[in-house]
């Protein structure tokens, strides 16, 4: 998979500004694959200007065109693109340093809805409703990508803290969601792996997704689970593919894929050692036992 937030830092030939470590940048994707998998260690905003992307996590897919824009937590997701328009769009890179900070100085001072049910801080992303004020801040945005100076930080700074007090006053789970982010300091490991244990990525990824060094994830993982994020992860994925194949319909090439594995053999050898048969022989198991009922 590859890392969304690395190459919005990194690649020079994006319009962009760095804030710390807040991205923002004028984004056109030079791949032509139909399908890709891509993740961020920070949270991202993303705003179409042209053409038309799908965005795949674990618990939704959203389908975005011009004008639309989609908040996205750290983690991962898979793209579908599209090719009838050339796509473009302003992604915003969002630190948890400076949601604390914005959050920790508007609060008591602006009239914040909350989501108090804890169930919407589960979420992966959620589209942004649409608005005349962040439709004239991601214009805005553009004239300082499309000009020649770049903004001092200061007013940098203001135009982000602007954004996401936007996006606080008027997404209550947002707002909940940036208030608890506000009052924990480190990200949560147990979280970032129940939201990601599905895609391909490296134990070096998982480490970053946390914001930890690779030793210091091993340790916490370790002292958390009980085992290695290794063989967790394998067994993780192999339940879940189970518990797909037994309540959906989808192929096995498919349910390979969705969990992580990109190989179809490596799939039903890991599958067979856990579950003790293989993904072909668990779905004819099952066919065999409905019958009998």
């Amino acid at each position: 998979m590859r890392n969304f937030y690395k190459i919005a830092k990194e690649n020079l030939h994006y319009n962009r500004f760095e804030f710390r470590e807040t991205v923002c940048l004028e984004y056109t994707c030079p791949i032509d694959a139909e399908q890709i998998g891509i993740f961020s260690r920070n949270d991202y905003l993303v705003y179409v200007l042209s053409g038309k992307k799908t965005y795949r996590t674990v618990n939704g897919e959203w389908t975005l065109t011009e004008g639309q824009a989609l908040y996205l937590k750290k983690g991962a997701e898979i793209v579908h693109q599209f090719f009838d328009d050339e796509f473009c769009m302003l992604g915003f890179f969002l630190s948890d340093e400076l949601i604390r900070e914005t959050y920790q100085e508007v609060k008591g001072k602006i009239a914040v809805p909350f989501a108090r049910d804890p169930e919407p801080l589960k979420f992966t992303a959620t589209e942004v409703q649409p608005s005349n004020y962040l439709e004239g801040f991601f214009h805005s945005m553009l004239a300082y990508f499309r000009g020649i100076d770049r903004p001092p930080d200061h007013m940098l700074a203001l135009k982000l803290k602007e954004l996401l007090v936007t996006l606080m006053t008027a997404d209550p789970m947002l707002a909940a969601y940036f208030n608890t982010l506000s009052e924990t300091g480190r990200v949560s490991l147990s979280e970032i792996m129940e939201k990601n244990f599905c895609y391909n990525l490296k134990i070096e990824d998982y480490a970053e997704l946390t914001h930890r060094s690779l030793s210091t994830f091993k340790r916490d993982f370790q002292q958390h689970y009980n085992e290695s994020p290794g063989r967790w992860l394998l067994k993780r994925r192999i339940h879940h593919a189970a518990h797909l194949i037994a309540h959906t319909g989808t192929p096995l090439s498919q349910i390979a894929f969705d969990c992580g594995f990109e190989d179809l053999s490596h799939f039903s050898r890991a599958f067979k050692k856990i579950m003790g048969h293989s993904p072909s022989d668990y779905k004819k198991s099952l066919a065999a036992a409905l019958e009998t009922v």
